[in-house]
């Protein structure tokens, strides 16, 4: 259900049961109102470019599973869709124009740029077919106005600027297209500059391309995006870029050192910047899992189990044979006891992120992203149906609405109205 109905429906509830409520249901429910003021905001959900499309032919077992992956209409294997965004109080969210790294020269920008458009397609495919449930926002006041009218927002963001090629142009093409942010680089180093991996620098951080793009982005109000990027890439682009910057999809390298994560240097330098950092729930971004992954790996090699490819192949074809299944149920119940010893992301971890941040470089500078379809992978925020938890914990840990609304979106759209200004104030000292 809706905001509005789900918060008509707890005030009737509270008239029924009167004040027999115990301390923990009166807490949830405050924490239920919260939640239904708040515009609650997501810099980063993944797709598939087969977003809203449908399937004939094939037999209904067949087109169910198809409608479940890819019709956001219908609750289904998806960690988004419009019945989780409703059931979740999950208002809005930055669907994703990824693309993998592929070669860095002619012919695979070429397919880069391709891959782009399909889900720039799928977006605007979506926005079309379900009026009623969503729409398109290309500035912030668009996303209070689709908000108020109660449907689900839809902004656009791009992971890697490696579609674009070499050609600058087509940064205003995104932007005519949606895109109000892009990321410059995603796992691997690219035209634009070096990624968080591999180690080994290719140009030491931006490229001299790299600058021209930032300086464009700054000139068109998209909002340059760090997340992915070397720490060298990430420090250049706060020199470089005349906007506040964001870092769509990352976490705190203080609670897990993992390469993806700003150390509290380049967290200092982003307050400085005036940007924002979206705490991301992805769980080998909240909690180091290296160890674990280590005993999974070689638990694997001891009882010789395939990797997951082999699996599906094996399932495909003829079906996993007997003594494989055998040694899959061994494996099953020895992952018992490591996950007993290392024990998953949750909320709690997740919003450890939140505060390390906070606290660091202030209220104004953080707010929060899920990686969902993507990854994710936190327990208690798994799904969009589970998006109140987040709120609740928030509020467990001494954050006030003004403060949960500011994490939730209002730093967010602070910074993008920033750009957005920046952008205006370049184009009119260009006439």
């Amino acid at each position: 259900m809706g905001k509005l109905l789900l918060a008509a429906f707890l005030l009737c509830f509270s008239c029924v049961t009167g004040s027999g409520a115990s301390p923990d249901e009166t807490l949830i429910e405050k924490v239920r109102g919260i939640h239904e003021r708040v515009l609650t905001l997501d810099t980063h959900k993944d797709i598939s470019a087969a977003l809203a499309t449908s399937r004939s032919g094939d037999d209904e077992r067949a087109r169910e599973a198809y409608r479940k992956r890819f019709d956001p209409t219908v609750r289904g294997s998806n960690q988004v869709d419009f019945p989780k965004s409703r059931e979740g109080g999950y208002d809005c969210a930055f669907y994703v124009v990824y693309v993998g790294q592929g070669r860095v020269d002619g012919g695979g920008f070429v397919q880069a740029k391709r891959q782009a458009l399909l889900k720039f397609n799928a977006i605007h495919r979506m926005a079309e077919k379900y009026p009623e449930h969503i729409e398109i926002a290309y500035t912030p006041d668009d996303v209070r106005r689709i908000h108020a009218s109660g449907r689900l927002v839809a902004c656009i963001g791009i992971e890697n600027g490696y579609p674009m090629g070499e050609n600058l142009g087509l940064i205003k093409e995104f932007h005519k297209l949606g895109a109000r942010y892009m990321g410059i680089t995603h796992n691997r180093h690219n035209q634009l500059g070096d990624s968080h991996t591999p180690k080994e620098p290719l140009h030491g951080g931006l490229s001299e391309l790299g600058r021209k793009a930032i300086i464009e982005m700054n000139r068109v109000g998209i909002m340059v995006d760090i997340s992915h990027s070397a720490k060298t890439t990430m420090l250049q682009a706060l020199q470089v870029s005349k906007a506040p910057v964001i870092a769509s999809h990352s976490s705190c390298a203080a609670l897990c050192a993992h390469s993806r994560n700003l150390d509290d240097e380049q967290l200092l330098a982003l307050k400085e910047n005036g940007g924002v950092i979206q705490i991301v729930a992805f769980a080998s971004y909240v909690k180091d899992y290296s160890k674990r992954q280590a005993e999974v790996r070689t638990l694997r090699a001891e009882l010789g189990i395939p990797g997951r490819r082999e699996l599906r192949s094996m399932r495909r074809g003829d079906g996993i044979p007997k003594e494989m299944q055998a040694k899959l149920a061994r494996f099953s119940e020895r992952m018992k006891a490591l996950d007993t010893k290392y024990p998953p992301s949750t909320v709690k971890d997740f919003v450890d992120h939140i505060d390390h941040a906070v606290k660091l470089i202030g209220i104004d500078h953080v707010g929060i992203s899920s990686d969902f379809d993507g990854g994710g992978g936190v327990q208690g925020w798994n799904d969009a149906s589970e998006t109140f938890n987040v709120t609740l914990e928030l509020f467990r840990r001494g954050y006030s609405e003004e403060k949960i609304a500011k994490l939730w979106s209002g730093n967010t759209l602070k910074l993008w109205a920033e750009v957005a200004f920046v952008a205006r104030k370049t184009q009119a000292d260009e006439r």
